[in-house]
């Protein structure tokens, strides 16, 4: 399976393709890595989303789950970047307890790209298995909320202009 590594803001990533779609993305250096067209836009896309220049991605991802598991990540890209809903909150769009919404969240093979960071529990952060659990999450949530406020900024002054 190709795979390519990058460095980040949060650690070291892998991101891995099978069958032309991102597949996994795990924390760690890569034994092995291809320079895939896929990967290499992958990695550009990736490097935006630390610079601040990208909230969402264009990728085609396959991630490997049951179809409820599948929905919950669906639903998951569509929670604008920066902010966040609830295990209850998604729970009642796709269905299921927010427990199963947990559990695909933990399950999720492609973390960042499908943003299960911006799920928190009802009474606080909930938890976060990547990188270095809260703290990374915590820093995704940032770098989208900053990155939303100063591409609106942007936005606003070239329509002025």
């Amino acid at each position: 399976m190709p795979q390519l590594s990058l460095h980040t803001p949060v650690g070291d990533i892998t991101v891995s393709e099978d069958g032309d779609a991102i597949v996994a993305l795990d924390w760690g250096w890569g034994r092995d890595q291809s320079e895939t067209p896929l990967l290499l836009e992958a990695r550009r896309q990736l490097q935006e989303y630390f610079d601040g220049e990208r909230l969402s991605f264009t990728l085609a991802m396959t991630p490997f789950g049951t179809e409820y598991r599948r929905r919950v990540w669906q639903a998951l890209c569509q929670i604008p970047a920066g902010q966040t809903r609830t295990y209850a909150e998604l729970a009642a769009d796709v269905g299921g307890s927010a427990r199963s919404v947990g559990t695909a969240m933990a399950n999720n093979p492609i973390p960042i790209l499908i943003p299960c960071h911006r799920i928190v529990a009802s009474a606080g952060p909930g938890g976060y298995s990547g990188g270095e659990g809260l703290p990374t999450k915590f820093f995704l949530l940032a770098l989208e909320q900053e990155a939303a406020e100063s591409l609106k900024d942007s936005q606003t002054i070239q329509e002025r202009t």
